[in-house]
């Protein structure tokens, strides 16, 4: 039964009136503190306190396995302060508890039964209850966390592995069953070391009710899935992962939110977390609702949420999915279906405003962590600090690089000098934001094809082909991000009902090409030539970016001190080419640290047995030169090193 008593009441709220302030000025950026349902001792009791936000309802209950659903039994108080706030606490419920909450609406005769926004575990999809559950963990990454900035860092080495959990591989008991949170922190943990990345980027696991969406439809914005196990479960995920050495970003959506009837649409029978009119609410792409970035309760919810992922799950950063439709008013949406902004223009202010305010608040309590936009557009200065103009996040995919070098490594070879352009022209804007390279799961479904059936030719050129756009990937300034089965050439495009098709790597051009994006990590890692000014045009000099006549591109990339070169030389044509002369800023000798070709990834071995030695032979403004031996549909890396210190040769791992 409910407590009785005004003042019991009052002694088990969990809000108090700066709570309510700090919530409607859009400012309470720890809601989940408040909200949601906690166990703990009141009165000398034991219970559970509930709290939710439905301003417009008349009457909330809380209904749960406790009570058999039964509205009557437990009714909520509506929490004082015109806060909205309806609050409960209710003796004798334990953690692992079923509930949700019962909502009659004011000038309405609906009966809604929502799911409680705040829950930290949700039952088993296509069931839709929320669990009472005990957040409690001791976590055990305390080295990692104190040391991840230097990981974290816009000038640290940052190779993604994207994953998405349940396609990754399957359970351990059973044919075809997903896999575990703990079953995934060995695995998982041990191949990416073994590889070499340096993080991994999951593809949403907050709670969803729709599988096929691959987590971008949340309904559990503060709880990870349960088909993969508890809240605890992937708390070890996140700390096995630290303890190796792996940091962790979380992909996060705010930019929609499903219209399932359990819920946040319409959540108290009236558009509360979002727009209330059409053009402004309905997402046409994922026919979902859009988040009202005016609202300052909204506010107050998402970037709580954002910071829940940070504190509670120790996350390195967010991956934040849609950001051009949050932008854009007009935004998938034909004339007269879309809602100027006050001004008349398309951009949505409100979601401009909301943007630099989450990422002044992530970075002023997490600023160890990364905030990473998935921005398709030309919107000038998202990673840019709010203080110029900018959005303020730390970098953004580079959709556009991604486009126009698929696009020309698509083509026959025999037809790219036409398109040389496409893959020159990103350099052009490579430094207008901290630039993220992704081959991410969107480019290898819905009929899309596999990255390796992308690949023109027979067998051997698509693995060639393969190897040279990953070496190309690591050579371009900018930090990297891989899908899983990307690596090892995955035959079929990615579907997540199925699951990687691990038996690959027992044939030798599949491990050849894992071996090459190991040796790649390897070498991304170790020379810092090739990402300490991913960023800056410091860091970057074409040597001749116009031979597109023999589809030739060659450039060099340096160190932050000016004392590290590396010669990056990428050959797009299956010919072979002898006596190719490029010019270099130094001489003495230039070691090859890299070639895609050798036998071991698969390759036919041409190249130029380690090293060249530099000639006084001027050549593309540069007052040495070295003549090399390409490799067909071929990369190498050559890195100038002083003879007479001794520099080690990094030989393939």
């Amino acid at each position: 039964m409910p407590p009785s008593g005004e003042m019991q009441e009052k002694e088990c709220s969990l809000l108090t009136s700066y709570d309510v302030y700090l919530f409607r000025q859009g400012k309470h950026f720890r809601l989940y503190e408040k909200l949601g349902s906690h166990a703990m001792d009141a009165g000398g009791e034991r219970g559970v306190y509930f709290a939710v936000w439905a301003p417009n309802a008349r009457r909330v209950s809380v209904i749960g396995d406790f009570n058999s659903w039964d509205p009557s039994i437990h009714p909520m108080r509506l929490h004082d302060n015109g806060s909205g706030i309806w609050e409960a606490f209710i003796p004798g419920v334990k953690v692992g508890a079923l509930y949700k909450y019962s909502i009659l609406p004011k000038n309405s005769d609906l009966k809604l039964e929502k799911s409680d926004p705040f829950a930290f575990l949700w039952e088993l999809p296509p069931r839709t209850a929320s669990v009472v559950w005990d957040a409690s963990y001791s976590w055990r990454d305390s080295q990692w966390m104190a040391n991840r900035r230097q990981h974290n860092s816009l000038t640290a080495p940052i190779l993604a592995y994207e994953v998405h959990l349940g396609s990754w591989r399957s359970g351990a008991v059973g044919k075809g069953r997903w896999p575990t949170y703990r079953e995934l922190a060995d695995g998982l943990s041990g191949y990416v070391k073994d590889t070499g990345y340096t993080h991994v980027e999951l593809m949403p696991v907050m709670e969803h009710p729709f599988y096929g969406s691959w987590g971008y439809q949340v309904t559990g914005y503060f709880a990870p899935t349960s088909r993969f196990g508890s809240p605890a479960d992937f708390k070890y995920f996140v700390e096995r992962l630290h303890r190796a050495g792996i940091g962790v970003i979380l992909d996060w959506v705010p930019s929609h939110f499903p219209t399932d009837p359990h819920g946040l649409a319409f959540f108290d029978g009236s558009c509360l977390y979002e727009y209330s009119d059409r053009r402004k609410r309905f997402h046409p792409d994922w026919k979902s609702n859009i988040f009202d970035y005016k609202k300052s309760e909204v506010r107050s919810f998402l970037i709580s949420n954002a910071l829940f992922w940070l504190d509670r799950y120790h996350a390195d950063g967010l991956r934040v999915d849609a950001v051009a439709s949050m932008l854009y008013l007009d935004y998938s949406r034909k004339k007269g279906e879309w809602l100027p902004n006050e001004y008349g223009g398309k951009e949505n202010l409100e979601a401009i405003s909301f943007l630099r305010l989450l990422n002044e608040v992530v970075y002023g309590a997490y600023p160890d962590t990364q905030m990473i936009a998935e921005e398709s557009t030309a919107w000038p200065m998202v990673s840019r600090p709010i203080y110029v103009g900018g959005l303020g996040f730390g970098m953004k995919w580079n959709m556009g690089w991604m486009h126009d070098v698929l696009e020309y490594m698509s083509k026959d070879p025999l037809y790219r000098k036409y398109h040389h352009d496409q893959i020159t022209f990103s350099i052009w804007y490579a430094f207008a934001e901290n630039f993220m390279l992704s081959l991410s799961h969107d480019e290898v479904v819905y009929g899309k094809g596999s990255m390796l059936r992308k690949m023109p030719g027979d067998r051997w050129m698509q693995f060639a082909n393969l190897r040279l756009l990953y070496g190309y990937m690591y050579g371009h300034p900018g930090k990297k991000t891989l899908f899983m089965g990307n690596d090892f050439g995955q035959t079929d495009e990615w579907s997540h009902e199925g699951f990687l098709d691990w038996g690959l790597l027992d044939q030798p051009l599949h491990g050849g090409l894992r071996r090459w994006v190991r040796d790649l990590n390897a070498a991304y890692r170790r020379e810092h030539a090739l990402y300490d000014l991913d960023f800056s045009p410091r860091g970057f000099e074409w040597v001749d970016a116009k031979d597109w006549e023999k589809s030739i591109i060659s450039f060099i990339r340096k160190s932050a001190d000016g004392s590290e070169k590396i010669l990056v030389v990428c050959n797009f044509t299956p010919i072979p080419r002898t006596e190719y002369r490029l010019g270099v800023p130094c001489g003495g000798t230039w070691r090859e640290i890299l070639n895609s070709d050798i036998q071991d990834y698969g390759g036919g071995g041409y190249g130029n047995m380690g090293k060249v030695e530099a000639s006084t032979i001027a050549s593309h403004g540069r007052p040495f030169s070295v003549s090399l031996t390409l490799p067909p549909l071929g990369v190498l890396f050559l890195k100038h090193v002083d003879e007479q210190k001794g520099e080690p040769l990094h030989e393939p791992q």
